[in-house]
């Protein structure tokens, strides 16, 4: 398996040998990770960054692997701005190449085209990966994230993307790679490990992920304050709205930490105290009522998918989808109860409902397919529970 360019072995490569797949590594993600935070940078208090702070050609880290698009003639053919000298090897592009359409086919440039309409769609970063047949016949892994920019505050009309990818070699090939690599190892000291995939998350040179001296109620005030820029920015500003969640699941997970001082942030603010997980109370206390299914199923998800605190944001962009993909998946499935609401009424009969959501009513059996209802019933809450629950098998 050769490496993609400028690629170092990370804990998560799994080589394959003779042409088997590869699990992309560690270090792929960390590219996007730095690219994911270099538009956080660039945010400045906007839903979306101005293209004119984007200087991809200066960007030494990740400059080389990355392609700015232009919109403003339209989504159909975007013109190529920049084309970082990696990516431009890969494809073999010169500089008569000015459209996405002029690339080759078989090119790592040639597959944005199944992402970018729904960056624009979506206005906020999205990661992705795929597996395909590269120009020399090989498979090759790619892994990418694409991030909005505008000219005018408004309208998103650049996007920049930033790609790492392996290609699946021969075994003579591998061998050869596999020889170079351990004589390498053999020669070469080795370095310090560095930071962890997570260490540069999301929120970094934009706002502050919490210190040890932070309390709660300073950490409950940052994502209050930034759930109100969510909800001010509306829906035409996720990365506002994955501020505010990323700074809500900072504070779940210091919660788990101080449930003591946690329960002490509850009583003050007049809510029972946790029974479980601090997740529900955090929505609560961060975002109050609104959406807030939503909001503890996303955050019980990056609970459980043991995201770090700090890494929230960057989770988010690197899943294929990104947040609405994550909303979909961690959404809880419809309750009885839900199922009730949405059933259709086979009937509208004229008796009093009474004050509860639901109600039972006797019937007799009218012969030829109907019934004749009697009356209400008042049932306990347990033997309504389970009429509903009836409904919904």
């Amino acid at each position: 398996m050769a490496r993609g360019p400028g690629e170092q072995r990370g804990e998560d490569d799994r080589d394959g040998i003779g042409g088997e797949t590869v699990a992309i590594g560690t270090d792929e993600r960390r590219m996007q990770v730095r690219a994911y935070n270099h538009w956080i940078a660039l945010l400045r208090g906007q839903s979306c960054p101005a293209i004119a702070d984007l200087d991809p050609a200066g960007i030494a880290d990740f400059g080389p692997y990355s392609v700015l698009l232009d919109f403003t003639a339209g989504v159909a053919d975007p013109a190529i701005r920049f084309l970082g000298h990696a990516l431009r090897t890969e494809c073999g592009a010169d500089d008569s190449i000015t459209r996405l359409s002029e690339v080759p086919a078989r090119s790592l440039l040639s597959r944005l085209t199944d992402h970018y309409l729904q960056i624009i769609a979506n206005r906020a970063p999205i990661g992705f990966e795929a597996e395909f047949t590269g120009t020399r016949g090989f498979p090759m892994m790619y892994r990418g994230i694409l991030m909005p920019f505008s000219s005018d505050g408004e309208a998103i009309d650049y996007l920049y993307g930033v790609i790492n990818w392996k290609e699946v070699v021969d075994a003579a090939t591998q061998s050869q790679l596999l020889a170079e690599l351990e004589e390498s190892r053999r020669v070469t000291p080795r370095p310090t490990p560095g930071a962890a995939v997570w260490a540069d998350g999301p929120s970094a040179g934009l706002s502050d992920l919490g210190t040890d001296s932070d309390t709660l109620a300073d950490r409950l005030a940052t994502a209050r304050t930034a759930a109100d820029g969510a909800r001010l920015a509306g829906g035409g500003a996720p990365g506002a709205l994955v501020e505010a969640l990323a700074q809500a699941h900072d504070l779940v997970i210091a919660a788990g930490r101080e449930p003591a001082a946690f329960a002490a942030l509850l009583d003050d603010a007049g809510m029972p105290p946790v029974t479980d997980t601090p997740v529900e109370s955090v929505a609560r206390l961060v975002f109050g009522g609104a959406r807030l299914a939503d909001h503890v199923a996303l955050l019980g998800a990056a609970r459980r998918h043991g995201v770090a605190e700090g890494g929230f944001g960057t989770w988010v962009a690197v899943h294929p989808g990104g947040l609405p993909a994550l909303v979909a998946d961690a959404a809880p499935p419809p309750s009885p109860t839900d199922h009730a609401r949405m059933a259709q009424a086979v009937a509208t009969v004229p008796i009093a409902p009474g004050d509860d959501e639901f109600v039972l009513l006797l019937a007799r059996a009218a012969g030829s397919g109907s019934v004749a209802v009697l009356g209400r019933v008042d049932g306990d809450p347990a033997t309504l529970t389970r009429a509903i629950a009836q409904l919904a098998a």
